[in-house]
């Protein structure tokens, strides 16, 4: 099933999300809709608040980043495999120098911009068959975690620009909020 993806100014995108209990929902089929989702879309990662369920899991897979890389330009290693459903997840530690890269969100549509984030995380995780995992992840594919991640936390890639780059942003927020905005995917805006 493919979800309509929440716009920004949604109050469910600025929730901090809360853990799943093993059981409460079939959560292999969360997953999959949520891939489904993702993919329609063009994304490399979705978080459960942008369709509008505030509870703490998120969907990777950077693959795509891989399959439309320049020609000649090296397949990035971090990205092989790297398809994955993070329940309940907490980063543990996060180091390494910030870097910046450019990055976008399907719940704020034509809107990019640099962010700086650690190079390496170590995250502790659920998978779909409730197996817990530690694991370590470097370059875009941590990127995409802490990015997804934020999300559960209420927090968008908005929120950590410079405050010039937030006043450039203000007017496409607004509109985006107000539904002007043409996406090539199905999107789901506020009603106040």
């Amino acid at each position: 099933m493919i979800y309509p993806i929440v716009a920004y100014g949604d109050p469910v995108l600025r929730k901090e999300c809360r853990d799943i209990e093993k059981g409460e929902l079939d959560i292999k089929q969360l997953a999959d809709d949520m891939f489904e989702t993702m993919y329609a879309a063009s994304g490399v990662g979705l978080a459960a608040p942008q369709i509008g369920k505030d509870i703490r899991i998120f969907v990777v897979d950077g693959q795509q980043i891989n399959d439309n890389r320049e020609e000649g330009e090296p397949s990035n290693p971090h990205l092989e495999g790297f398809k994955k459903v993070f329940i309940n997840a907490e980063i543990l530690e996060e180091d390494g120098d910030d870097w910046a890269y450019e990055e976008g969100c399907l719940s704020i549509p034509d809107v990019r911009a640099d962010v700086y984030r650690p190079e390496k995380l170590t995250i502790r995780y659920f998978d779909t068959d409730w197996n817990e995992h530690t694991e370590v992840y470097e370059d875009i594919a941590a990127r995409i975690i802490q990015h997804e991640y934020d999300h559960i936390d209420g927090i968008l890639f908005t929120d950590l620009v410079s405050p010039l780059k937030k006043q450039m942003l203000k007017k496409k927020l607004t509109n985006i909020s107000k539904g002007k905005i043409n996406a090539d995917y199905k999107m789901r805006f506020y009603k106040k």
